[in-house]
């Protein structure tokens, strides 16, 4: 219960962070660039509201993963999506689609059924070296295949291929920052930097930033957003059954309901990002806010 209370609020406060900043970075009305902006980001309250919202999710996330399981704590982080959705309607008024609400509720209902039916369960503290070779060699090797398509073709191609890029990488790196939390639960700060999880955490976390943002200024961001956000958890349940020895429930009827709950997440995921304004900007008319 721990791991899912501190999974939602991971959420939250990723949702909070993206909202906060976007809004402080567009508050200028002289819209400012480079060192301009960055000074008036740093004295903007709102942006650094954010900031340490980023930093809150980042925090949050570390205590879920030590305290549950990979293949619960990355599928809850797609309740970001629902979050900023109710937070855009109601801090920034914008007009929601019917058919996103809709997305929004099939995929909070396919996460619960997925994790109801599933059970994710057990775990080993402690992968083996061989393991976590064969698990860096082969996601990283993916992604990088998946970069080096992402430099052609069309913008939908694009955003496409490093959308996924990126949710393999960022499923990898939270396998980083579970161990690292564990190292740290073990030998306390000072020890967490005599293991290499903790610098892996950093290379990790820095190659999904740069995957990302590539894939969000690659192309359409309704192209890349549901492929980042559902290939995350995709890879985080393989990633742990590989490193840490999670289980499901095997009963084929109980799996085949988790697996249609899997999917029916995953396609409001798909719908959300569609259907949803596709700028965080506020809406003009007040009175078409409210009628959304």
């Amino acid at each position: 219960m721990g791991a899912v209370v501190f999974a939602l609020l991971a959420a939250l406060c990723d949702a909070v962070s993206v909202i906060a900043r976007h809004i402080a970075s567009t508050a200028d009305p002289d819209r400012p660039t480079g060192l301009r902006l960055v000074g008036w980001l740093l004295r903007n309250p709102g942006w650094l509201a954010g900031s340490a919202a980023q930093v809150g999710a980042f925090a949050c996330q570390a205590v879920a993963l030590h305290l549950g399981e990979l293949s619960v704590v990355q599928p809850l982080l797609v309740v970001e999506l629902v979050l900023a959705l109710i937070l855009r309607r109601l801090w920034i008024h914008q007009a929601i689609a019917g058919a996103a609400w809709a997305g929004a509720v099939a995929s909070c209902a396919g996460l619960a059924v997925f994790l109801a039916a599933a059970e994710p369960r057990g775990g080993n503290p402690g992968p083996t070296t061989g393991h976590w070779a064969v698990a860096i060699v082969a996601c990283a090797a993916v992604a990088a295949g998946l970069s080096l398509l992402g430099m052609g073709g069309s913008p939908s191609r694009r955003a496409a291929v490093r959308g996924l890029a990126a949710g393999v990488i960022w499923a990898l790196e939270a396998s980083f920052i579970k161990t690292a939390t564990d190292d740290a639960a073990q030998g306390g700060i000072a020890g967490l930097f005599t293991h290499w999880a903790v610098y892996a955490v950093a290379v990790g976390g820095l190659a999904g930033v740069v995957l990302e943002q590539a894939a969000l200024q690659g192309g359409p961001l309704r192209v890349s957003q549901p492929l980042l956000v559902i290939t995350d958890p995709v890879v985080s349940i393989v990633l742990s059954v590989w490193l840490f020895g999670e289980y499901f429930v095997m009963n084929a009827a109980t799996l085949a309901a988790a697996a249609a709950g899997f999917c029916v997440m995953c396609g409001g995921v798909v719908v959300m990002s569609l259907t949803a304004p596709a700028t965080l900007e506020a809406d003009e008319r007040p009175d078409l806010a409210r009628s959304g």
